[in-house]
């Protein structure tokens, strides 16, 4: 990986977390900063280990999981570029109950807690920002319950496939997997083999194309009304 320095005070003024910060309070958190470079399959805490901040990621992709008693594992969240993880366990001051490990070569920025909490003190808008992207995180997760205890396992596939497609509205679509096939089936509470067969049985019903982690939606409409 590029060994470049990169410019933290800049990558920190463009986070929603951090943009309506005066500069001097960016230079506070850049003071606060670790950069991690890390290459795929690192893992940057385990389950148990003590919260020590906030995760930032640059570039690259995290999994947050934990392992299962029949030795798999269940991928709780896929980050990517710009989000943050960590908050929550931050605040509790409580062990890791997750593991986190790269999914590819990645750049990430640790920003101690202490810092964070001086912020929080000192800030009421940056509390508030903080306290709605952990917000949506746990709406996000109450969506995930409802979808595995409500929705077949098909429903959840073109519910993801859907979730995936942010381009704007046409017919038909092609998305890129941000994860292993493996991965992802985790993340959807499915076994990569009910996984695999899914994807068969849209490609057979012509509602997808397969192509390695590139899914070709051949009309959105139809896989939207499909049960």
């Amino acid at each position: 990986m590029s060994r470049s320095k990169i410019d933290l005070h800049g990558m920190l003024s463009n986070l929603p977390l951090f943009r309506e910060l005066a500069p001097n309070e960016i230079n506070d958190f850049v003071a606060a900063t670790r950069e991690v470079r890390a290459e795929r399959g690192t893992v940057l805490f385990r389950k148990g280990d003590p919260a020590s901040g906030l995760w930032i990621i640059v570039y690259g992709q995290v999994k947050l999981s934990f392992p299962s008693p029949n030795g798999t594992e269940k991928v709780l969240q896929i980050f990517g570029a710009g989000q943050s993880f960590g908050e929550a366990v931050m605040f509790l001051e409580r062990p890791a109950p997750v593991y986190a490990e790269t999914l590819a070569d990645s750049l990430i920025l640790h920003l101690n807690k202490q810092t964070i909490f001086d912020a929080l003190a000192q800030d009421p808008t940056f509390a508030r920002r903080m306290l709605a992207g952990m917000s949506m995180r746990l709406h996000q997760l109450v969506q995930d319950v409802e979808s595995y205890s409500l929705r077949s396992a098909a429903q959840r596939v073109i519910g993801y496939l859907l979730q995936c497609d942010h381009g704007p509205s046409a017919q038909q679509t092609t998305i890129t997997l941000p994860a292993t096939k493996n991965v992802i089936a985790s993340r959807l509470s499915l076994t990569p083999e009910t996984l695999s067969r899914i994807f068969a049985q849209l490609a057979h019903e012509e509602l997808i194309e397969v192509n390695g982690r590139d899914i070709m939606i051949l009309d959105v409409a139809k896989l939207q009304a499909y049960q």
